[in-house]
């Protein structure tokens, strides 16, 4: 346990670090009159105490290389990864036949297969006893995704905040 707890300490400090970088970054380029800036964050308490929060400029966003980002959004974009993440988002890490179940999949080949696109764009990983869950770094992200997915699907629309 204290392995999690020294692994969770070290990953708030460089979160911490990068979020006064960036924060000083965008601060430095708003005031040179760019495009204005982009912020998300979050303070979740899933299966753990969450805290995350991003601040960029809105040209360095739009900037920023494809690949990496369009990998994220195809791991997200298919039904049966959404039951995934979602499940691992409110259950906290399951084995392979809990989201085979969850994702209503009728073979471990095709949960494999989506595994696969969810682990290789960083949204999902696999803990060392066979079970996955939404990382920790992850977390706050793919809500956010989530969430803005449902409000340019207009899902949001007159819903209770």
């Amino acid at each position: 346990m204290d392995e999690v707890a020294d692994r969770l300490a070290d990953l708030e400090q460089r979160v911490t670090a990068l979020e006064a970088a960036a924060t000083a970054h965008a601060e430095a380029v708003v005031a040179d009159g760019s495009a204005g800036v982009v912020r998300y964050g979050g303070d979740v308490h899933l299966h753990g105490d969450v805290s995350w929060e991003i601040t960029l400029d809105a040209g360095t966003a739009v900037a920023l290389d494809d690949e990496p980002r369009v990998a994220v959004l195809a791991a997200l974009g298919h039904p049966a990864r959404g039951r995934i993440v979602r499940t691992l988002l409110t259950r906290g890490p399951c084995g392979t036949s809990a989201l085979q179940e969850a994702a209503g999949l009728a073979s471990t080949g095709q949960l494999y297969h989506h595994l696969r696109s969810l682990t290789h764009s960083g949204v999902v990983e696999q803990d060392g006893r066979g079970s996955y869950r939404v990382g920790t770094r992850a977390v706050v992200p793919v809500l956010v995704l989530l969430t803005a997915a449902a409000d340019v699907a207009g899902q949001l629309r007159d819903q209770p905040s």
